[in-house]
């Protein structure tokens, strides 16, 4: 029901800025919370950023907080996450997860998932 595309992966230094993006297709997505999440070789994934369905809410994890910043436009049926002052540690790949049922920052409860995409920052 809810297909999701992200793009815009890259490499960068270590103090750069990336934005990435993720499209979504199906009649849901205007109404399901976005997440963003991240998974580092040899990790497990984690969170990084959530906007509720009509972007007034936003939540962070700690490790990314002033650094990050999560948007969507509905009308465009994306959510962004632009990444600023970007740390070796910030290297993973990155997946946006739609959620129509809850507000939340756990993996497991998300329903839909994108195919992810790479983000390297070198030092």
């Amino acid at each position: 029901q809810v297909q999701l595309v992200e793009s815009g992966g890259g490499s960068v230094q270590a103090g750069g800025s990336l934005r990435i993006s993720c499209a979504g297709s199906g009649r849901t997505f205007s109404t399901a919370t976005m997440g963003w999440f991240r998974q580092a070789p040899g990790k497990e994934r984690e969170f990084v950023a959530l906007i509720n369905w009509t972007g007034r809410f936003t939540r962070y994890a700690d490790s990314v907080k002033g650094r990050f910043t999560i948007s969507r436009d509905n009308a465009k049926n994306t959510v962004d996450l632009q990444m600023n002052s970007l740390k070796p540690e910030d290297t993973a790949v990155y997946t946006c997860a739609a959620d129509v049922h809850t507000l939340t920052s756990s993996p497991e409860l998300y329903e839909y998932w994108g195919q992810g995409t790479q983000v390297t920052v070198s030092s």
